[in-house]
């Protein structure tokens, strides 16, 4: 309500781009917190959770895709965008066994999940997307792939790289 009564007053375009800038603000000090903190490890994640790790990785690169396309692949799952950060935390947790990556992965699944769960309540029962031409799905998958090598390399340049186990 109170969004809404802010879209109202200064236009929606205003308030959107407020709200993003405020969320992007806090992902960069969260970044900057997780970067800075002591690593305290709190349990040894076996190494064939890399793998686990990298193929939750790929979903979560495909349900942000999935977010957008006209295809099918929106049909089967609700929030798609709400499960990319859920899917990534998730991820993450495993293959992360110091106490500030449980810190922000655990936060942020929690986050995510909370979200759904309070937009589910407030709109009800989701309603399943009209089905859209199969070639898109096909075009979701080569996107997804390429996307997803471009974030390992890009993680690799990071200097950790997602498939060392």
């Amino acid at each position: 309500a109170q969004r809404a009564a802010l879209g109202a007053r200064y236009g929606e375009g205003p308030v959107r781009g407020v709200i993003s800038a405020l969320l992007f603000a806090s992902l960069v000090m969260m970044i900057i917190g997780y970067r800075g903190a002591d690593v305290v490890d709190i349990w040894y994640p076996p190494s064939f959770t890399v793998h686990i790790n990298n193929l939750m990785m790929l979903v979560a690169v495909g349900l942000l895709g999935a977010s957008h396309s006209k295809g099918n692949a929106k049909r089967h799952v609700p929030h798609p965008i709400l499960m990319v950060p859920a899917v990534w935390a998730g991820a993450h947790l495993l293959v992360n066994g110091d106490l500030a990556s449980a810190i922000l992965f655990a936060g942020m699944l929690a986050w995510a999940l909370l979200t759904i769960v309070l937009i589910n309540k407030r709109e009800g029962a989701w309603v399943k997307p009209a089905p859209g031409p199969r070639k898109k799905d096909y075009i979701l998958v080569a996107i997804t792939l390429v996307v997803f090598a471009v974030f390992a390399w890009l993680h690799t340049l990071a200097g950790v790289s997602p498939f060392a186990g």
